[in-house]
């Protein structure tokens, strides 16, 4: 029997995508929510001896982990046979060590608990810095896709002489990639962060961004302030249409308005979180990942 997909509210584009390129049945689930805000999970379709695989971005994620956890139970009381979770953007990845005394692991902790409840995991471009791979975290079999290949595809049909920037050392993993597959140069600052909506980024040399294109690149938005420190280097260095280029576009508050007054010519990002700067289709890449498992 064919694969069953679930996908959460928030990723139906995301799934009407993967279906056509998997030989999957996709069905729904109803998710109520009652006044006290508790939820109740009810799944349609034939769970019994089929691989269910369950679509669920994690933005806003301690709203839908317990949902996310009562949909893979159910799914197993109901005779899956195995249940796994593809999530374009995997949440809890930037606390990785206790920085404060008595603060929680929680990049471990959350690994802990998917690990529990799923027997495989897929995730496009996860935040690793101190942990170098998902599997020092994850107990269960992973792949962490690339949108790397979709991006340098995107940069190569868009930006004429483009030169990537990616602000901090973290961003070279990503920054260098793409460099290198399109033959063009690269500058990596140095960051260094104060508090949430705090960063500083090195200075560079003008001369080294003059008569190209500007492609900030870097794997998440949430605040938007590290794109607009680069931003400010940028002007003030008379660049003025730089085009900021994020794999997951979490853009909390007004983060997109404000990278457009620091001086973003354009903002784009690829579809692993739904926003209307989508312009970079990931999903050939996880579906690809998809049939890796189920082979």
């Amino acid at each position: 029997m064919k694969p069953l997909l679930y996908a959460f509210p928030d990723d139906e584009d995301f799934a009407q995508r993967l279906v056509s390129h998997l030989d999957v049945e996709q069905s729904s689930f109803e998710w109520r929510r009652f006044p006290d805000r508790e939820s109740l999970i009810t799944l349609h379709g034939d769970c019994s001896g089929r691989d269910v695989i369950i679509l669920c971005t994690l933005t806003d994620v301690d709203v839908k982990t317990l949902p996310l956890y009562f949909l893979a139970a159910t799914a197993r009381e109901l005779g899956a046979r195995r249940v796994s979770l593809v999530a374009p953007y995997l949440a809890y990845m930037r606390q990785d060590e206790r920085f404060h005394p008595g603060q929680s692991r929680s990049a471990h902790s959350y690994a802990e608990l998917m690990s529990t409840t799923f027997d495989w995991l897929i995730t496009v471009d996860p935040h690793l810095h101190r942990i170098s791979s998902l599997d020092e975290i994850y107990s269960i079999p992973t792949i962490a896709v690339s949108a790397m290949p979709a991006v340098a595809d995107w940069v190569r049909a868009n930006a004429r002489h483009p030169v990537l920037i990616g602000p901090d050392a973290e961003s070279s993993q990503w920054v260098d990639r793409v460099a290198q597959s399109i033959g063009a140069p690269s500058i990596i600052l140095e960051k260094v962060r104060h508090g949430d909506r705090n960063v500083q980024v090195s200075d560079f040399d003008p001369a080294r961004v003059r008569g190209r294109t500007p492609i900030v690149l870097d794997d998440i938005a949430s605040s938007g302030r590290t794109f607009v420190e680069v931003l400010k280097k940028l002007s003030a260095a008379g660049v003025t249409d730089a085009t900021c280029v994020v794999v997951h576009a979490l853009f909390a508050d007004s983060a997109e308005s404000t990278l457009v007054a620091a001086g973003a010519g354009r903002i784009v990002s690829t579809n692993t979180v739904s926003h209307e700067t989508n312009a970079i289709d990931v999903t050939p890449l996880v579906a690809a990942a998809i049939q890796k498992f189920l082979a």
